[in-house]
């Protein structure tokens, strides 16, 4: 295309107010008027309550009369012995809850998918726990860690000659017993995502596999695992930030017992500021555990995303 010399680009193109009035004609106009209001509510309700807190980390307050305080309020959480503890109490649960909750969904759906009988009866009771309400469910599992030979797991035990044990007043069994009532409670949508996915997977992979005399275990490692490998991987991200941001199995259960050895980061957060009235160190390790999720994510994806590049 020839451009006259001494004539502006721009007007070569065609000027800029014959392009806007093509945009307007377009309907450019009615997609702001329509879509600005959703884009504000939205940006007002997610991203506001996350300003808000990120400034009340900054500050003493009792949400009447604020007062800026700097980095007052990361120095008392950072100097607070409680804090380790509630770390470690959160990695231990999170890698738990990922060496138990990550595989178990993904087994259940493999094993469920192979099934030519009964599958939608299958299905459903795998999605069952998710229906009932967290709260209900976690009391139901602290009927059955009730301690001694008179508790109703430990009576099961005993048939076989097994306990009975301390459950959530022992030190070493509580974290375990915590992962055990969230994987139950969690992993039926796991499963029901992961049969989604197993759904697409071509079934001429699994005919040519069988050709050439792949069994069921060698079937899964090289068909099944490599087609649901996003799946797999963004289940596992989300895992991951759940299990640590875990609240309700140590509120519940055990309020943060004994001896501490169940307190999470996030049930100390409620302590700081539903118990202790201190909302500004509660936004403070809101802020920092934030921080690190990201972080996480972060790497979490650099990581990975060789992985899914091969796909």
């Amino acid at each position: 295309m020839s451009v006259r010399i001494g004539v502006p680009a721009r007007e070569a193109r065609g000027g800029l107010i014959p392009r806007v009035r093509r945009w307007v004609r377009a309907g450019g106009l009615w997609s702001i008027v329509f879509g600005a209001p959703l884009v504000l509510v939205f940006a007002y309700f997610s991203w506001g309550p996350i300003v808000r807190g990120l400034v009340l980390s900054f500050q003493k307050t009792n949400f009447l009369t604020s007062k800026w305080v700097g980095l007052t309020n990361f120095e008392f959480v950072l100097t607070d012995p409680v804090l380790p503890r509630a770390i470690l109490n959160t990695v231990i649960f999170t890698a738990i809850g990922l060496l138990i909750g990550a595989p178990l969904p993904l087994a259940l759906a493999v094993v469920m998918s192979e099934l030519r009988r009964w599958k939608g009866l299958y299905s459903t009771l795998a999605y069952l726990p998710v229906v009932i309400p967290p709260v209900v469910a976690i009391l139901l599992w602290k009927v059955l860690y009730m301690p001694g030979s008179s508790g109703l797991l430990n009576s099961l035990l005993g048939t076989v000659g097994l306990g009975p044990f301390a459950w959530l007043n022992s030190e070493q069994l509580v974290i375990p017993s915590m992962v055990l009532a969230a994987t139950w409670a969690g992993a039926g949508t796991s499963v029901i995502i992961y049969l989604a996915a197993l759904g697409g997977v071509r079934p001429d992979l699994y005919e040519a596999a069988e050709l050439d005399g792949a069994g069921i275990w060698s079937r899964v490692w090289h068909v099944t695992l490599p087609q649901i490998r996003g799946v797999i991987l963004v289940l596992i991200l989300l895992q991951l930030i759940g299990t640590m941001q875990v609240f309700n199995e140590p509120k519940l259960l055990t309020g943060g017992g004994p001896n501490n050895a169940s307190i999470s980061i996030l049930m100390l957060i409620y302590q700081y500021g539903f118990v202790n009235s201190n909302y500004g160190a509660a936004a403070a390790l809101s802020v920092m555990l934030a921080a690190v999720l990201a972080i996480v994510s972060i790497v979490y994806q650099f990581a990975t995303r060789r992985l899914n590049d091969n796909d």
